[in-house]
Formats: structure tokens, sequence, C-alpha cells
């Protein structure tokens, strides 16, 4: 019989937002984190720009609104990103009263005294960041809390199967320990979901290995809306090179001064947008896609050796040092760059508290959409929302707090009719089918005849991933094989929906945008009364 834990609070991923929500509840309360690995092996420990927020007197809460407005292409919510944006300043003095190791402006320039950047996007320089690693010494800071907490227990290595859902009340859920290979059962009075996105979808993307969806296709499979899911950000600059896997050049390189290169040294932003360089990432990586499709390139350059070396090594250490690995000199020649997956703009639908659409059941972060980014995300308003929403959450949990109940019961998994897989080769084979059809036929540009066959082969997909989950005792890669299909479809069905060009999503077969689709695509899940079968009905 499988074990059970109970906690009054089980938040499941241990990035910036997981860690986030636990530092905000009470430490009178029982908290559990779920880790898929470890701590490094979430997106926000990899992010190196920054968080966006309103800290000069020469900016305002207004201009970041309607910046993050403008790249969002029409799809945002104007309350939510007043709700979010007007919130910066608190969370980067919560961080800085944290010992957040911030950039400091050692020209004097600035009024709040930190070094800011200005990136995609953004009117003003409003970017704080530390050097280009923020998102590792965020992830630091963070840890380092947690041991003033004897209240929040890590398990690291357990990998989220389902939610536990009765009478739309999330009461838990299924996790398989890696180490061990059970399956255990948490029972929780509250369960937050901050599992990140979903970009290891594609063949090729920024994002670790644990991007697979997770929490959005377990929400989804229990019964929560998703919305814009056809919005996938892929970041113009992912380190070019044979032996480099996963590495973003960061976009306040371009915020710099860095100029984006053909092979022979031209540069070819202008031709696209006025703001060249500077325009949003969705213009950038489409100007880059079709630049390299045009010429047959394998790339493109990205140049800021025209300043100085000393600049560079103290703006850009991290960049630079990985870089010299693969014998490139950023301070003396460009860098090669390519387009990749990046952040997952929708997810499971969210109100400002992190509640989705199951009682005691939370999201925050990149799993989750909240209305602030639309059809794009802004740059460096990623880590922003990991840290408003995660707040918001953890407020709204303990001012709903119930105390006094008593743990229930869960039912316990059950293998018993199940067996050792002896064909792993099926999963392997599949993970990298779906990975390869997503990126050729749903990837920067699509149309109507690639999304069909991406559908084609998702259902056949899924008929294969379903038998085998059925006969076979589970493992990491079959779980996540399974929840990356759900995104799949997802990503598909919502980009079939959207009859029209807007900020991520660009079709060949409808190259304008349209008026009469200025709303998000919502799908919702329609499970029958064996609560086995789901069908997506759009609304």
């Amino acid at each position: 019989m499988s074990k059970q834990f109970n906690f009054d609070i089980v938040i499941v991923g241990s990035g910036a937002a997981g860690l986030t929500v636990a530092l905000n509840l009470p430490k009178s309360t029982s908290i559990a984190i779920l880790a898929k690995t470890n701590f490094e092996q979430y997106a926000s420990y990899f992010a190196q720009g920054g968080i966006s927020a309103v800290l000069e007197p020469d900016d305002s809460i207004d201009d970041h609104v309607q910046d993050t407005l403008a790249a969002g292409a029409g799809l945002c919510d104007p309350d939510v990103v007043n709700f979010t944006v007007s919130r910066g300043s608190q969370c980067i003095q919560w961080l800085s009263d944290l010992g957040m190791p911030f950039t400091k402006d050692r020209q004097e320039v600035s009024k709040s005294g930190y070094h800011l950047t200005r990136e995609g996007g953004h009117s003003k320089r409003r970017v704080v960041h530390a050097a280009d690693a923020t998102g590792k010494a965020l992830q630091l800071t963070l840890q380092a809390h947690l041991l003033e907490h004897n209240n929040i227990q890590v398990f690291e290595h357990h990998l989220v199967i389902d939610l536990i859902c009765k009478n739309s009340r999330c009461q838990g859920l299924y996790a398989f320990n890696r180490r061990n290979h059970h399956v255990e059962v948490f029972g929780a009075q509250n369960v937050v979901l901050a599992t990140g996105g979903a970009s290891k979808v594609y063949l090729y993307t920024s994002n670790p290995d644990g991007s697979t969806g997770d929490g959005i296709a377990m929400a989804w499979r229990a019964g929560c809306r998703v919305a814009n899911m056809e919005f996938i950000q892929f970041h113009p600059t992912c380190l070019y090179h044979p032996d480099a896997k996963s590495f973003l050049i960061t976009e306040a390189i371009r915020g710099e001064g860095g100029k984006l290169l053909l092979p022979n040294g031209e540069r070819f932003m202008q031709r696209f947008d006025e703001r060249a360089e500077l325009a949003p990432r969705d213009i950038v990586a489409r100007a880059i896609d079709h630049e390299m499709k045009r010429l047959g390139s394998d790339c493109v350059y990205l140049d800021i050796s025209h300043k100085s070396r000393a600049f560079i090594k103290s703006h850009f250490p991290t960049i630079y040092r990985r870089c010299r690995e693969y014998d490139i000199d950023i301070t003396s020649e460009p860098i090669p760059v390519v387009p990749a997956a990046h952040y997952t703009c929708g997810g499971i639908v969210i109100d400002t508290n992190g509640q989705t659409d199951l009682d005691n059941l939370f999201a925050v972060g990149e799993v989750s959409y909240s209305g602030l980014h639309g059809a794009n995300r802004m740059a460096s308003n990623s880590l922003l929302e990991c840290l408003v929403f995660a707040r918001s959450a953890a407020q709204h949990i303990t001012d709903t707090w119930i105390t006094g109940v008593d743990p229930q019961p869960l039912q316990h998994w059950d293998e018993s009719q199940v067996t050792d897989s002896d064909e792993d080769i099926v999963v392997a084979h599949n993970w990298d089918e779906l990975r390869r059809f997503m990126w050729d036929y749903v990837g920067i540009v699509r149309t109507n005849k690639r999304l069909e066959r991406a559908l084609h082969r998702t259902s056949l997909l899924k008929r294969e991933i379903s038998e085998y989950y059925g006969n076979y005792k589970v493992s990491a890669d079959l779980l996540e094989l399974r929840n990356l299909v759900i995104v799949a479809e997802l990503i598909i069905r919502s980009a079939m929906q959207r009859k029209e060009s807007r900020g991520l999503h660009f079709t060949l077969d409808y190259p304008e945008t349209s008026s009469k689709m200025a709303s998000p695509t919502i799908l919702a899940p329609n499970i029958d009364d064996s609560q086995q079968s789901i069908s997506l009905v759009t609304i």
C-alpha cells in the first residue's frame, strides 16, 4: 500500500514561484515542497535578464502597464497588468530585505541605487538584475531562507502523477518517488502548482529538461480550464553550438547595444521593426527565422564586441565564461544564435489570488494564465509574475485558513494489475517523435495543414501512451511523455481556433490580425461521469 503524507499545504515545484509561496506562508502551517529533481532544474534558476519593476522617478506604473499591454498585442487583461505592475517595487524591496545581491549603480545615475537595464518592449530602464544570473541569485537567496522555516519539508526527486479531487475540491496528489520508484500519497488542505512551463514539448528549447508541462496537464485532467496555449514564446537568441545545450543569451545584451547580424556581418532588424533589436521577442524571433530560411543559414549572430572588454565581463560574466568554454570570445567576436522555445504564455486559468477552477488548488508562475502576458510576454515580466502571484496566493491561503482540520485518508495507489515494462524503447521513440513534429509543424510559423498533421499524430500518440500507461508500472519518462502529449494537443487545438496572426501566433493562412479575435482562447475539459474520458470544448 502506498505511503500517505499529510501537510497543511503541498507546493509542487521548487523554483522561484514555489519557494516564494512557502516563505510567505505562516510558520504555524506544515508545508511540503515537492521538487521534481533538485533546486537547480527550474527555468527561474537559469533566468539571466532580471525583474521588471518601476523604481525610478522618470518611470511610472502607467508606462510599465502600457508597455506590457502593447507587447501583449491586445490580449492582456488591463486590470491584471495593473495589479501585477503596481506590486513590483514591493517585491524588489522584499527580496532586498532577504539579501538578494542586486547589481548596484556604480555611476550614481539611478535614484534607486540599482543598475537598471532596458530590454525589448520596455520604454524605460526598469529591469533590476544580479549581473547576468538573476535567476540563480534569486533561487539561492530564497533557498537560504528555507533554513529559517522548520515547518517546511522538501521532498526532492518527486514527480507528481495526478491530483486527487472530489466534488471540485483538491484533496492532495499522487507522486512518483524517483529514488525508490514508489508512488506516494500526499494529502493537503491546499495544493499549489508551481511547476513551470512546457517548452520541452519542442525539439529546441532554452528550458531545463523538467519543463514538460506537468502542472498544466494534471490540472487539465482534474477539470481545470486552460487558456492561450497557442502563444509559445520562442526566445530569439540561444547559443548555437553543437555542444551547448539550452544556453540562453540574455536579452539584456541587446538592451546594452548588442546588434543582430547576418553571416556577412549585415544588420537586418531595422527592416522588420523600427525598434530594431529592441523590438518584442516575437518580432525578433520571426525576423531571425525568416532570415535563416531565406539564406539557408544555420544561425545568425549577436555582436556586443563594440563595448569595452571590462564592460562586457562585468555585465555578462556568466555568458562570457560559458562562451569561452566553446572557444567564443564575446569581447572580440559575435555570438552564433538561433531561436528556441522559451516561455509558455498560456496555462491554467487563475484569478489574482492564484485560485484555479478547483477549490483549494492554486497555480502560480509560468504554469498559470492570469491575463498578464496576453499574446506575448514582455521581457523580465516573468519573474515579476512569479513573485507577485506567489505572494498573493500565500496571503489568500493565510486569510482563508481553517484550523483544526483533520487529514482524510485518501485512496492508495493500486498497481496490482500492471507489470514492469520491457519495451522502454516505445517511450523513447514517442518522446522524440512528439518533439520533432511539434517543432516542424507548430513552431514559429504555422499553417492549417501543418496543424492538422500535428493533431493527427498527437491523436495516435495519445492512444499509444494511454495503452502503455494502463498496462505498465509508471516511470519518470512515461509520466513526462503522458503530460507532454496533453500539452501538445492543447497547443495545437488552441492554435487551430485562432484564425489570425497575433503576437506569438503567426500563421501563413491568416497573416493579418482580426479585431473579432481580440479575446483569450479558453479550453475547458469535458469529463464524463466515469472521470476517464476528456475532450476539448472551446468557450
